[in-house]
This record gives structure tokens, C-alpha cells and sequence, in this order.
């Protein structure tokens, strides 16, 4: 009743604000106009805006944490007096917690509702934050370190399904792809912010996004999809038409979402055994490979150690780390706007391929390098080749990904299904961040050319396996998967 109550408010104010426009164009009170049918196209509302800005606010504090450790690094280890070892657990730790987070970040989401879980994280990513601004040693160093991952991993999860389940289905892809954008952007503002400030204060800076989320939760409605899946019709009913819109007609819309939830409902309640179904086979197939190589593609050892990479190749460190966090914006914008239009797995396969790129022309900048051909080019070749993987990276293994996975289970096994892929996503991260400065001690050119492998698998992968969701309700989405492999 709370929650409906505080729906209603916000519907009651929406509603209000569209008649005094109405009011002030016309000079009076206009009639109301006739309802649109959200069954054709349903319209981008302010509090549709609204939602979706404060939901990837934690995606930007996601980015935020990835981005840390590049340019902190040097002066980190210097004051701290950290080993490779000790630096390559604080990084990786945050992958440790991810894993953790993952593991609760369904069960979690469906108790709590994903507004609460976006306020918990938040309030978490606080503490974590502060831990390392005022640590003197590896302990509250590495524990603020694993706080933010734990809640990353929560956040993987909870945020790009809160935002598919209220988005119209002619603008979900943009609109989940957004989180990627923000992680993305969240990981530039430190790579930047870290060049002029101390780690400690870039620390603090890492606070100030989770400020915003947890004062603008309360402002913004509770999934109508999860409503319905708690019971709560009157609630559902109330949070649907305040993103739609007060004069919009949502009665097909919800008839369809309300059909889907009684069908699930009667369906026997899914153990963790019974996750493995025949019927399930396909969506975990999918969920858990797309999660699996999304991590071990490379991008955490990118993003935590870009500062020691252009080290390694010889190209000066402020200038590569500039370069990164500028080049990889454009091309998540760009995915931003085609994932809706030209679909997720052709722009899945088109990022594979150029990561591939990417990794294959940094191994060789590095191998030239060992064997001292080219001379003064093969610094300025890794650079070339790093920068194409994060301009290719976001665009769709990185945000088609995230997409696909945020659509493919239906709402009685989103929660656990959810956490096993979530969870193969951060040990898959995990598995890449403790171990790239060693691989790359080992050999530099080596670990690129292995991480292009692993890109010419993901296309393979997506090519046989992956389906398209572009265009289909999260509902007709979830009855292809069940009938795939029936």
C-alpha cells in the first residue's frame, strides 16, 4: 500500500505538470487528448528519463571503480610501498566481490525490489569508497576494494533488468545499452580525474554518484514487471501509467505483462536443480557464454592496467590514458543509437572482430618490440591497437551483451538464472584481472594474441548460438528461448 501510495504521487504530480503546459500554450485548460495505445508505440515520458538517468548513475560509479586503479597505480604502490603481488590482489578484488554480488544479486533483487537494491549498493559503495580514501595499509585498502565490487556485481544485474523491464520494447536496447555508456563514461572520469588528483581524493570523488542515486530513488517508480510478480496489482497498474504517461492508455500493455505473470505463476516455483530444465537449456547456454566471454575478452586487464601497458610499450603514460578515456565515448554513443536499429548480434560480431583487431595489432606492436624492429613505431602501433579495442569493446560485446542477457529469462528464473551468469561473468573477470601483469611478464605480445582468440571464439559463438531480440517483448523473447530446444 506504501508503495502504492507513493506511485500514485508521482503519477498525481506527472499528471498535473502535463495540464499546467497544457495551460500555459493555450492559454486555458484544454479537453485531455484521446488515450494512445501503448500496443503500437508507447511514448519516452519524463519519468521514463528520469528512471532511466538515476538507474545508470550506479553504472557510472560502476565505471568509476573499473577506471581507478590505472592512473592511481604508480603513486599507490609508492606511498603504500605494494608489491606487483599486493597491487595485482587490490585491483583484482574488486572481480572477488563482483563474484560474491553476483552470487546474491538475483535473490537480492527479488526480495528487495530494484529501487532498494540500487539505494543498498549505493550506500555499500559509500563505505567502500571512504575505506580506501583513509587507508594506511593493504587491509581497509583491499576490503574497499572488495565492498565496490560486491556491489558492481549486484549492479551488472539489477540495473540493466530494472531499466528493461519499464522501457517500451521500440526503445529497451538504447535505453539497457545506456548502462555500458555511463560505465563506460564513469571509467573515463577516473582515468582524467586521476590524472590531476591524488588517489586518495579520487576516492572520495568516487562518493559522489551514489549520493545522487540514493536521494534520486526516491523519486522514481518501482518495476511494474516485479510488481506484478510480488502480487501487486493496484501497484503495478499505478507504476506502468507513470512511465507511460497520464493519458496514455497502457490496458494492452498490461494485459500482456498480466498474461505472462499468471502463466509463470503457474508454473511449480524452480529450485536451483531445476534451473537445468530442458527448457531452460538454451537461455543458459547463451546467458552463461556471453558472460563467460565478455570476461575473458581482456577488458578488466585493459582498463585496470592501461597506465602499465603504455609502461610496457614504451608510449608515455598520461598521453595513452587520455587517449583511452576520450576514444572509447564515441563508439558506445554510436551503439546507443544503432542497438535498437540494426540489432544486438550484428553489432556483437562486428565488436568481436574488432577486438580482435585490436589485440592481434598490439601483440605484434610487442613482439616487434622484443625482437627491436621498427624502432620508435611499435609504441605508437600498441597505442593504435589498444585504442580500437575500447572503441570496439562498448559498442556490442560490451553493451549487446549485457542486453541480450538482461532479456533471455523470464521472470519465475530471472533471479537465480541471473546470478550464475553474473556470477561466470566476474570469475571470468577475475581470472583476467589477477593474472594479466603476470601474463604480461611473462610475455607481453603473448597475452594480447591469446585475448585475440578468445575474440575469434566469441564470434563464432555469437554467430551459431546467439538469437536476435530486437523488436520482441521481454515476453516473446522468453517464449523462443523456452521452445528453442523443446
Amino acid at each position: 500500500m506504501k508503495e502504492e501510495m507513493r506511485v500514485q504521487l508521482l503519477l498525481n504530480i506527472h499528471n498535473n505538470n502535463d495540464k499546467l503546459d497544457d495551460e500555459a500554450d493555450n492559454g486555458l485548460s484544454s479537453p485531455q487528448p484521446p488515450p494512445m495505445d501503448t500496443s503500437l508505440a508507447a511514448p519516452i515520458t519524463p519519468m521514463l528519463l528520469l528512471s532511466v538517468f538515476i538507474a545508470v548513475v550506479g553504472s557510472f560509479s560502476a565505471g568509476f571503480v573499473v577506471g581507478y586503479t590505472s592512473p592511481v597505480q604508480t603513486e599507490l604502490i609508492k606511498e603504500l610501498d605494494l608489491s606487483t603481488a599486493q597491487f595485482s590482489l587490490f585491483g583484482s578484488l574488486v572481480s572477488v566481490g563482483s563474484a560474491l554480488g553476483s552470487v546474491v544479486c538475483g535473490k537480492l533483487t527479488d526480495y528487495l525490489g530494484r529501487r532498494h537494491v540500487l539505494q543498498l549498493t549505493s550506500l555499500v559503495n559509500i563505505l567502500g569508497w571512504f575505506a580506501i580514501s583513509v587507508s594506511q595499509g593493504t587491509r581497509l585498502l583491499d576490503l574497499g576494494r572488495w565492498m565496490l565490487g560486491f556491489t558492481g556485481g549486484v549492479c551488472s544485474f539489477a540495473i540493466p533488468v530494472y531499466v528493461a523491464e519499464f522501457t517500451p520494447k521500440n526503445f529497451r536496447g538504447g535505453f539497457v545499452i545506456l548502462h555500458v555508456l555511463m560505465i563506460t563514461v564513469g571509467a573515463s572520469a577516473a582515468f582524467l580525474i586521476g590524472l590531476i588528483t591524488s588517489w586518495r581524493t579520487l576516492a572520495l570523488i568516487g562518493m559522489i554518484p551514489n549520493l545522487v542515486q540514493i536521494v534520486g530513488v526516491l523519486f522514481i517508480p518501482e518495476s511494474p514487471r516485479w510488481l506484478m510478480m510480488m502480487g501487486k496489482n493496484k501497484e503495478f497498474e499505478a507504476a506502468l501509467q507513470c512511465f507511460r504517461g497520464g493519458f496514455v492508455d497502457i490496458s494492452q500493455e498490461a494485459a500482456d505483462i498480466r498474461d505472462s505473470a499468471e502463466t509463470l505463476d503457474q508454473i511449480e516455483k524452480v529450485s536451483t536443480l531445476q534451473l537445468f530444465q530442458r527448457k531452460y537449456a538454451y537461455a543458459h547456454t547463451v546467458g552463461i557464454g556471453l558472460s563467460a566471454l565478455g570476461g575473458l575478452v581482456g577488458l578488466n586487464g585493459i582498463m585496470f592496467y592501461a597506465g602499465s601497458i603504455f609502461e610496457s610499450a614504451g608510449f608515455p603514460v598520461k598521453v595513452g590514458t587520455a587517449a583511452v578515456a576520450f576514444f572509447q565515448l564515441p563508439s558506445v554513443v554510436l551503439g546507443v543509437i544503432l542497438m535498437d536499429k540494426c540489432g544486438r548480434r550484428p553489432l556483437i560480431m562486428i565488436s568481436a572482430a574488432g577486438i580482435f583487431l585490436g589485440c592481434s595489432l598490439t601483440g605484434v606492436a610487442f613482439l616487434f618490440k622484443e625482437h627491436h624492429l621498427l624502432g620508435g613505431f611499435s609504441p605508437c602501433i600498441a597505442l593504435i591497437g589498444i585504442l580500437m579495442y575500447v572503441a570496439f569493446y562498448p559498442i556490442g560485446v560490451g553493451g549487446g551483451t549485457c542486453i541480450i542477457i538482461s532479456e533471455i529469462y523470464p521472470l519465475n528464473i530471472k533471479g537465480s538464472a541471473g546470478s550464475i551468469a553474473a556470477v561466470v561473468s566476474s570469475l571470468s573477470s577475475w581470472i583476467v584481472s589477477y593474472a594479466f601483469n603476470f601474463s604480461m611478464e611473462w610475455s607481453s605480445s603473448g597475452t594480447f594474441f591469446v585475448m585475440a582468440g578468445v575474440c575469434v571464439f566469441t564470434l563464432i559463438f555469437v554467430a551459431k548460438l546467439v538469437p536476435e531480440t530486437k523488436g520482441k517483448t521481454l515476453e516473446e523473447v522468453h517464449m523462443t528461448m523456452s521452445n528453442a530446444w523443446q
